[in-house]
C-alpha cells in the first residue's frame, strides 16, 4: 500500500472592521519577511482547521475565539516550492480580548489596512485570497503551473 500524499494545513483569521483588515508584517521567520500577511498558523494535527484558528489567534494576537463564531470564507489549494498546502481563511463574528502582537520576534507590525489599498508588500497569495473573499469566491488555487 502506498502512502497518501501529505499536505500542510494553515488557518488564517480575516478580521475586517470599518473597511479595514488586520494584517501583520512578518519578521525573522525565513519566509516572506518584510511582507504583510494575515494572522495565521499551521495546524498541529489532531485538531480541526477551526480549532487551529482558535489556538493560533490566542498565540499570535492574544484574542479568544469560539469555534462556533468562525465562518469559513475561503479555501486555497496552494503549491509551494517544496510542498502543497490547504489554506483555510476564517472570519470571526465575535472575539474577546485586546488585539496585540504576542510574537514580536516574528512580527514587527500588526495594524489595520484599508481593504481598497493593501500594502504594496502584501504576500501575493494573501492578496489573491483577500480579493477572492471580497468577491465571495470560496475556493481558489495558487502556484500551480500547468
Amino acid at each position: 500500500m502506498s502512502a497518501h500524499f501529505p499536505y500542510v494545513g494553515t488557518a488564517y483569521l480575516v478580521l475586517i472592521r470599518d473597511d479595514k483588515i488586520l494584517m501583520l508584517r512578518r519578521a525573522n521567520t525565513g519566509f516572506q519577511d518584510g511582507n504583510y500577511g494575515l494572522p495565521a498558523g499551521h495546524m498541529d494535527g489532531n485538531e480541526t482547521a477551526r480549532e487551529a484558528c482558535v489556538r493560533e489567534m490566542k498565540e499570535e494576537i492574544g484574542i479568544d475565539l469560539l469555534p462556533d463564531n468562525l465562518s469559513l470564507v475561503h479555501v486555497s489549494h496552494r503549491k509551494g516550492s517544496q510542498d502543497e498546502r490547504f489554506d483555510f481563511f476564517w472570519a470571526a463574528s465575535d472575539y474577546a480580548g485586546e488585539i496585540r502582537n504576542m510574537e514580536p520576534e516574528k512580527c514587527d507590525d500588526l495594524s489595520w489596512h484599508p481593504l481598497g489599498a493593501l500594502p504594496e508588500n502584501t504576500i501575493e497569495y494573501i492578496r489573491q485570497a483577500i480579493t477572492n473573499i471580497q468577491n465571495k469566491v470560496l475556493y481558489s488555487e495558487y502556484g500551480w503551473k500547468r
